[in-house]
């Protein structure tokens, strides 16, 4: 694909287990490509190798077998050309909301004028104005998720990788958080490859939702979704199509809950 600014070609990935002779595996040859400006979400049951996935495409963990490839070139190291956002805030608890988001500037060398101007900016598209002095301590969850994000957008990465970062937030605030990702990544035209076990945060989020099996993952289904954006996140059905998109999600989805349910 022409636009693809990541491809997974052929992943497999073995993890020794403790005591045991052999190996697990917990990737079975993946293949996908995330598109330019576009959206990706990942579904998949918990331990399948989701998580997995965006490790290899930050280079923290190379594949046993296959390749990772960023704009062509495989991934052979830490991709600094990425951003990373995990499932906790992990903000310094002894710097300010504007030092933690300063910090990867810093790191880059960029000069001190610019730093403030481009902090100043990433503060705003994440509604956080006048909490730039306060120190994570001081905010809420949902607060010190939206100054991870900021973190992250602040350099501008070429691809945005999502770990699951609403999964411990209450109900309410992960909506809120949807709807502003939803209206940043618009805004921005932002990549991003967003791993969730939540089917209608997925559908809800993304332009195409890419479902692993259980492990050892292989993968199920690569599907479009061709729903009018913005869409609503707090009543979803209202969205139109986002039954029938639902509908088709887990009919790809459905056998692995049927195995987990069988297993316990």
């Amino acid at each position: 694909m022409q636009d693809s600014v990541l491809a997974f070609d052929d992943i497999r990935q073995d993890f020794p287990v403790p005591g045991r002779t052999g190996a697990m595996r917990v990737l079975d040859g993946i293949s996908f490509e995330v598109r330019a400006g576009k959206f990706t979400a990942v579904i998949g049951p918990s331990g399948c190798g989701k998580s997995t996935l965006l490790q290899m495409a930050a280079g923290l963990l190379a594949p046993t077998f296959g390749a990772v490839r960023h704009r062509g070139h495989q991934v052979t190291g830490v991709n600094r050309d990425v951003g990373f956002v995990p499932q906790q805030a992990q903000l310094f608890p002894w710097k300010t909301l504007a030092e933690n988001i300063e910090l990867p500037l810093l790191l880059r060398g960029v000069p001190l004028a610019e730093r403030r101007a481009r902090v100043a900016e990433a503060i705003r598209s994440v509604a956080l104005d006048g909490f730039d002095d306060h120190y994570p301590n001081q905010l809420s969850g949902g607060m010190q998720k939206r100054g991870s994000i900021a973190r992250t957008l602040v350099y501008r990465p070429d691809v945005i990788l999502m770990d699951e970062p609403f999964g411990a937030l209450d109900a309410q605030t992960r909506m809120v958080m949807q709807a502003d990702l939803q209206a940043l990544s618009m805004e921005a035209g932002a990549t991003v490859v967003f791993v969730t076990h939540d089917i209608t945060e997925a559908i809800l989020l993304a332009d195409d939702v890419v479902v692993l099996s259980q492990r050892p993952s292989r993968l199920l289904a690569h599907i479009p979704i061709d729903l009018p954006r913005p869409r609503d996140m707090f009543e979803p059905f209202r969205t139109p199509g986002f039954e029938q998109t639902y509908e088709r999600v887990w009919a790809a989805f459905s056998s692995q809950v049927a195995g987990a349910r069988r297993r316990h």
